[in-house]
């Protein structure tokens, strides 16, 4: 039978584990990235069954966020769960035509079936943000990708319920997920991502 002593010793090993394999949060992550507010459980640092390495001491304690991601088989919708908010990723080529900022016929089911998320999870803030890939000039893709990430909320406004408020921006190239240097990164890097808090009434 497993005590209340070692299952909080387990967890402190746990979390000593997570902090020791986690890295810190890069300087330049998007500004859509949160991480969760509540507390870590108390750890005893002294506790002699945590064992650790003469003059090993214990990093500060944090919660790690839980990330899920689910991508489509050709990578067109791709969708990220932590438990603070829901991010879809479209690729460019299925809300786009080549360099342009006119949604297609396709995009608009896909925006729809967000929206009703949205509604859902009852959230009042909604981001949306463009990317591009590497090709081409900076401020060409940060046009491009403003431009888009305003069309795509122009159409996801018609399927919300009153009182969102909206961030919009372009990164350009900047913040990519996959790798520019060949043509399958390029594509997923080329996208608009639509993300929400999942705490209702955030």
């Amino acid at each position: 039978m497993t005590t209340p002593h070692r299952l909080a010793t387990l967890a402190a090993v746990t979390l000593l584990a997570a902090t020791l394999t986690a890295g810190p949060a890069l300087a330049d992550d998007p500004p859509n990235s949160t991480s969760s507010s509540s507390p870590p459980p108390p750890i005893d640092p002294n506790s002699p069954e945590l064992m650790l390495p003469d003059g090993a001491t214990l990093a500060p304690a944090k919660v790690l966020d839980i990330k899920q991601i689910v991508e489509e088989e050709g990578g067109e919708q791709r969708r990220e769960d932590t438990n603070v908010d829901v991010t879809f990723a479209l690729q460019a080529e299925v809300l786009f035509g080549k360099d342009s900022a006119k949604l297609s016929s396709a995009a608009t089911a896909r925006i729809a079936a967000i929206a009703a998320e949205i509604n859902q999870q009852g959230s009042s803030k909604v981001r949306v943000f463009g990317f591009t890939d590497n090709l081409g000039t900076y401020e060409h893709g940060l046009k491009l990708s403003k431009q888009r990430a305003d069309a795509v909320q122009q159409e996801l406004a018609k399927s919300l319920d009153p009182g969102k408020t909206f961030d919009i921006r372009g990164y350009s190239e900047d913040y990519p997920i996959a790798d520019n240097r060949t043509e399958e990164g390029r594509t997923k890097n080329r996208r608009v991502e639509i993300s929400f808090p999942r705490t209702t009434g955030n």
